[in-house]
């Protein structure tokens, strides 16, 4: 049976920056890597910011929180550098023949699924309980994967079917960047 998939609430917070903390890149061995992994640690304040959103999702397990989906506007991801980068470019950027603008879209990632859950079908539906709720207020949705994470890509590409719209390099790293429409 798959896990409960929802908005959080502020009580989930611990099980999520635990779920983070265990799936961290530099914290991560090399064989993890190829895992899957989280590039950006968030805080409980910044969950609480994304919280006011209704931009933290979680599936939950008897308990136990073992996923999370985070997405919000651009200005809140706007404080990171690599955002940035992506704000710049997404002028150029077109989705199913749809126009790309800060105003029209919105940032979606991290998501983290537990290693003991990976496969069972929790990510297309923590992704589409995600997708349902922004769709009233953003009809397009950007991610970037880091090109290193081939395991997030082909769940991506594969399982949700995201199109891969522009590629970018970010502090000596290269990344992928990949929208969707949200209606569906």
């Amino acid at each position: 049976m798959l896990p409960v998939t929802r908005i959080a609430k502020e009580s989930d917070f611990e099980g999520i920056l635990d779920l983070q903390s265990r799936n961290l890149y530099n914290k991560l061995s090399a064989a993890e890597l190829k895992d899957g992994f989280v590039m950006t640690p968030f805080t409980p304040d910044l969950l609480k910011q994304l919280l006011l959103q209704s931009g933290v999702f979680v599936a939950e397990d008897t308990g136990t929180i073992v996923g999370y989906l985070l997405a919000g506007d651009w200005e809140f991801f706007s404080q990171w550098g690599i955002f940035e980068v992506m704000i710049a470019r997404l002028p150029k950027l077109r989705v199913e023949g749809k126009e790309v603008t800060v105003d029209r879209s919105f940032q979606y990632g991290p998501i983290c699924i537990d290693r003991s859950i990976r496969g069972s079908g929790s990510f297309p539906q923590l992704f589409d309980v995600m997708r349902s709720s922004f769709a009233p207020k953003f009809p397009i949705g950007v991610t970037f994967i880091n090109k290193l994470n081939s395991r997030s890509f082909a769940a991506h590409t594969r399982k949700l079917d995201l199109e891969v719209v522009d590629e970018f390099e970010f502090n000596g790293n290269y990344f992928y960047t990949l929208a969707f429409l949200t209606a569906t």
